[in-house]
């Protein structure tokens, strides 16, 4: 049990049933420690210079870094998400987060890692002077560049500091907090007072040990969060082997038609007013959105945050491939079984759980009240422990790579670009103490999980797209139409919440979309193409494919031994492979949990044939140059 000193008494902590012992709390001060640790062991390898700290020296083992991105994906305000979206659509909540989309891991994993890697520069706004010189347009480009990442990585701080408030809510309760405050605290600020407090410890080992110290630190919290993740599911397993789930029809089903047809009507009354306020009933269409936006997503390539700065921090294209095909085979599951476990025991004993905040029914409360309620006494703090592990890996990367944008892309380049060690070491300290103050206010007027990450996901990256897929396959595309197309999109993604506040997110992507193409097409024709020197480097070392013909003819002409290796259609056949294989890794550890055998046997078989089409025809081919 939880002893805690209150005016030199000690009393017991006992929440909605849940009991701290000796051994939870060590854990989790035991974790604690760890990262401590890691940031100090870590702090002088990190401050030999500017790649040391922001990329590891490119000296990371790729499984280590696919580790790393793995676990810094496993964030506590996603499992909170997606544990509330399983208990409600069922099945069919697999395709929501195609909302993000998940399967982008894919198109990373066969050919943009690689891409981006044969780059050898430290972040993405960097990389713009590759493809876009470093001319006016160019360094116009690298400006907007960093402007999006900031709002990027500001957006997903805020994302996981109001996720991490509403966990600690329910494990410390704010009556016990509320004596030792000098002033009143509305409820809905609750969680916002809680996510400032461990933030501030999260920056710890974030700022001394750079991208060295957030990879081990990710691995600590892997191996936790496997061990959780198993145990919860056997729990769940074992608690539904002896009683069914009361659940509408259509909830075991992933398939889906034109309307999702869940009606929760006499058995949580509740969860249809939840569906009917996600606006997800027409799923259909709703799915074909979820695609259309996530292939282009996708195609643009990674976004300017944690996934990215892991990228270029491995040694080399092919380990780039092969760290973001690891991603998925060692998150999926693992992540699945936890969440999947948490539905079940959420659903068998809903009446036991404590969802009402301030008289209103939140089911971004479900993993914390199950946490409270199910977990047994000795595996809590390995249960919390890990969850608080999984924010501040989050909280980590991302803050790694807004650093990496301040420092190096505005300090460095346009400041003091030649600092010594130590003034950049000074630098990152303080640009991550600034980040961090940012993203707190950025979280203070955040309501929810799920309004955060639906404007990231859908709005802002409408205007990340159009100029972010030219870029990569049209010759012709320059940095000024990289730039306006930028900022076309950026300004309706920063204003449409507040004009149409009663609209989805994903309903405005169309629409920044086409603002965002007019812009990068009448700022590409009413300039002057890229200089040929730039273009022609940029196609020799990146190879992509795509219309550059123009380009190709050029550089065949001056070295005819020339190939570019890259192929469209073989491309898009591992993508689909790899898509329904990464559907088949979340399907497999469901179906487990939920007993259904013959759907798991079924499920087995199409992932083993898809890593066998890919073994041979992707990974035994991976080129080392």
């Amino acid at each position: 049990m939880l002893w805690l000193k209150i005016r030199n008494t000690i009393v017991p902590i006992n929440i909605y049933g849940m009991k701290l012992g000796t051994f939870d709390l060590l854990i989790i001060l035991g974790y604690l420690a760890i990262t401590v640790f890691i940031g100090l062991y870590l702090r002088k390898k990190a401050q030999k210079n500017k790649s040391a700290y922001l990329l590891g020296g490119n000296k990371l083992p790729w499984y280590l870094l696919g580790l790393s991105n793995a676990s810094g994906m496993f964030d506590i305000s996603g499992t909170m998400w997606l544990v509330t979206i399983g208990f409600v659509y069922g099945l069919k909540s697999i395709w929501i987060p195609w909302l993000w989309p998940v399967f982008n891991q894919i198109f990373l994993m066969v050919f943009l890692s690689a891409w981006l890697r044969r780059s050898n520069v430290t972040t993405g706004a960097e990389w713009i002077g590759t493809r876009f010189g470093n001319g006016r347009d160019g360094k116009r480009s690298h400006t907007v560049v960093v402007v999006f990442a900031l709002i990027n990585c500001l957006g997903f701080l805020a994302y996981g500091f109001i996720g991490l408030g509403k966990f600690v809510q329910i494990f410390i309760p704010w009556e016990l907090i509320q004596p030792y405050i000098p002033f009143a605290v509305p409820v809905y600020m609750i969680p916002h007072i809680y996510g400032i407090a461990f933030t501030l410890f999260g920056v710890f080992y974030a700022v001394l040990g750079g991208m060295s110290g957030i990879v081990w630190a990710d691995l600590a919290q892997y191996a936790i969060m496997t061990v959780s993740a198993i145990i919860i599911a056997i729990i769940a397993m074992v608690a539904l082997s002896s009683q069914p789930l009361n659940v509408p029809d259509g909830w075991m089903n992933p398939f889906f038609g034109g309307h999702l047809n869940l009606d929760w009507t006499g058995i949580i009354n509740e969860v249809n007013d939840k569906i009917t306020s996600d606006g997800y009933s027409l799923f259909s269409i709703f799915f074909m959105m979820m695609l259309f936006k996530g292939v282009l997503v996708s195609l643009a390539g990674p976004a300017p945050n944690y996934d990215m700065q892991k990228v270029l921090a491995t040694k080399s294209p092919a380990e780039a491939a092969k760290m973001s095909g690891l991603v998925s085979l060692v998150l999926m599951p693992v992540r699945y079984l936890m969440i999947t476990g948490f539905v079940v025991l959420a659903l068998l004993y809903y009446n036991q759980l404590h969802l009402s905040v301030g008289g209103k029914i939140d089911f971004e409360q479900i993993l914390p009240a199950a946490i409270s309620q199910f977990v047994p006494v000795g595996l809590t703090g390995l249960m919390l422990a890990g969850l608080l592990a999984a924010f501040m890996g989050t909280f980590a990367g991302t803050l790694n790579a807004a650093q990496a944008y301040i420092v190096n892309d505005i300090y460095l380049k346009y400041y003091k670009p030649d600092a010594s060690p130590r003034n950049i070491k000074r630098t990152n300290y303080a640009t991550g103490l600034i980040v961090v103050v940012v993203s707190i206010f950025f979280g203070i007027f955040a309501t929810d999980v799920n309004s955060i990450l639906m404007w990231i996901v859908s709005a802002l990256y409408g205007s990340y797209v159009t100029s972010n897929i030219l870029k990569w396959y049209w010759w012709r595309f320059n940095g000024s139409g990289f730039f306006w197309g930028m900022v076309a999109g950026i300004i309706p993604a920063l204003i449409f919440p507040q004009l149409f506040p009663d609209t989805i997110d994903l309903y405005y992507f169309p629409f920044i979309l086409l603002i965002s193409v007019a812009g990068c097409i009448l700022g590409t024709f009413l300039s002057p193409p890229t200089e040929e020197e730039t273009l022609k480097s940029f196609y020799k070392s990146v190879r992509p494919w795509g219309f550059w013909k123009p380009i190709h003819d050029k550089v065949v002409a001056e070295d005819p031994s020339f190939i570019n290796d890259s192929h469209f259609k073989r491309d898009m056949f591992h993508i689909v492979i790899g898509i329904i294989g990464q559907t088949c890794l979340v399907l497999a550890p469901i179906y487990l949990v939920l007993l259904q055998k013959i759907p798991l046997i079924l499920t087995l078989m199409v992932t083993a044939i898809c890593l066998v089409i890919l073994k041979k025809t992707w990974w035994n081919k991976l080129n080392e140059a």
